[in-house]
């Protein structure tokens, strides 16, 4: 075993919490949660579960530790199954989909597994250390901790920006000076500084190594690095939560047109900029442009320069800018973007269908059912035997889902031949004048067998069309947003 291995973790302060302004966090309602856990559980069921399984195992023939280990080995596997029934598996979403003609590896992924997450949990955290280091080092650099980094950062990134192919190098000299070298350097260690050496002796990197090559391995549980990583992954997580928050209390109101003028406007601006660059781009400094904006992202992590920009320039000069920009805004949106145009409207049908009274030839009619379809004689539901559709009352018939009724009342159609013709209706009789009934021709019943099929005879049922018209339904957030 190799004693030169090491954990990567961060043995510095702790990765600071983003606080976002108006964002609760973990932190508030934590306390609640393990409140309303520590009264569901308290200590005192368990003991009385557990004294209670020891007096009823007593007596019996194998240990109460053995009984005891068993009872909870048997509830494990019952929990599990419950969170599968509860948690669907992939395979019960995606039995009738067509097959995955991707590799393997994107196929073969187990389900959900209790047991397996805190298996994989346990791996991540002891193994996640060098993303925080990495990250605390960024921030170091950023916020000026030490003003030669910065500069030498700053320096490099004037350089990259002013000549990008330097971009191919920095992979290579990140390589060589921040992996091999210090690697070299570990197996060649210098001399203590506590052995006085000639003053004209010089220290060479030259000949046998002096030290074991370093390694990293995994940061054990129960360890210091180990509970270091865990704290900053759940500060990681409330960075996350944070800005997620935070970004879609900003985007989410000025882009998903709950307020429709100011959408619009925003989706007019951007559609002009993006024509705009479409066509000046290629005329645009931008190595100049990018490196003035990282001069300026890199200086505002200057604590002075906070100060000054934040607490001076913010203040007295950007926040009464911004405060007359958005009432211009504001005036602009309310005279030039309109968004009162009137709500689609539609016409509606139904069919109003009566029934023969009596034996066949008797001309008497008895009001039915009003009904979405027609019901012609060659109707799919009729054919196949079934009951007409409809409702009984004429004051029954609703307007359609997301619909409000538009005219006062139903119109009767007196163009039937006209939707009969668009329908491709055919064994009917069109009424020309008087109410417009539509007749089926030929009987149509049990006295079908008994009678002539006379041409021009009636039928059994009869229909006339009635129209109305409806538009949508206003909410009320829309209604608000449109004034």
């Amino acid at each position: 075993m190799n004693d030169n291995a090491e954990v990567v973790a961060n043995h510095d302060e702790p990765i600071p919490v983003l606080a976002v302004p108006g964002s609760g966090g973990a932190s508030s309602d934590g306390g609640s949660k393990r409140d309303r856990l520590k009264k569901s559980l308290p200590g005192s069921r368990l003991t009385d579960k557990l004294q209670n399984v020891g007096a009823s195992l007593g007596d019996s023939g194998h240990s109460i530790q053995d009984r005891l280990f068993a009872k909870f080995k048997w509830r494990a596997k019952r929990r599990n199954r419950i969170l599968q029934q509860v948690i669907p598996g992939e395979g019960a979403e995606n039995a009738e989909a067509e097959p995955d003609t991707r590799s393997s590896r994107y196929i073969n992924r187990p389900g959900f597994s209790l047991p397996l997450m805190t298996v994989n949990f346990r791996r991540f955290n002891a193994r996640v250390g060098v993303v925080f280091v990495a990250q605390n080092h960024i921030l170091r650099l950023l916020t000026w901790q030490k003003a030669s980094h910065t500069l030498s950062f700053f320096v490099i990134y004037s350089f990259v920006c002013l000549n990008p192919y330097l971009l191919a190098i920095l992979p290579l000299v990140g390589i060589l000076f921040f992996l091999l070298v210090p690697a070299y350097l570990t197996r060649h260690p210098p001399p203590p500084a506590s052995i006085t050496t000639i003053s004209n002796t010089q220290y060479f990197i030259s000949g046998p190594p002096l030290a074991p090559a370093r390694t990293i391995k995994p940061a054990s549980e129960m360890s210091k690095d180990f509970f270091r990583n865990m704290r900053d992954l759940q500060n990681l997580m409330d960075d996350f939560s944070n800005i997620h928050d935070s970004m879609l209390a900003t985007i989410t109101p000025i882009t998903n047109f709950s307020n429709e003028p100011l959408s619009s406007t925003v989706f007019l601006m951007l559609f002009i900029t993006a024509c705009l660059l479409f066509l000046i781009s290629h005329l645009l400094p931008w190595r100049f442009i990018i490196l003035i904006s990282g001069w300026i992202a890199i200086a505002l992590g200057h604590p002075s320069v906070q100060d000054i920009a934040f607490n001076s320039v913010y203040k007295s000069h950007i926040r009464p800018a911004s405060e007359t920009a958005r009432s211009w805004l504001d005036s602009w949106i309310e005279s030039d973007i309109i968004m009162d145009s009137p709500p689609e409207t539609r016409e509606v049908e139904i069919f109003e269908l009566q029934r023969r009274k009596g034996s066949f030839g008797v001309a008497e009619w008895e009001s039915w059912i009003f009904s979405p379809s027609a019901w012609e004689p060659m109707a799919p539901a009729r054919i196949a035997g079934e009951r007409v559709k409809g409702t009984r009352f004429f004051e029954d018939v609703q307007a359609p889902k997301g619909w409000e009724w538009g005219g006062k009342k139903w119109e009767l159609d007196l163009g039937s031949t006209e939707w009969v013709e668009e329908r491709l209706i055919g064994g009917v009789e069109v009424e020309i004048e008087g109410e417009r009934w539509v007749y089926d021709i030929g009987p149509d019943g049990p006295e079908k067998e008994n009678t002539d099929m006379a041409e021009g005879r009636r039928g059994q049922w009869r229909r006339r069309r009635w129209v109305r018209m409806v538009r949508r339904k206003v909410t009320g957030e829309t209604a608000g947003s449109q004034k």
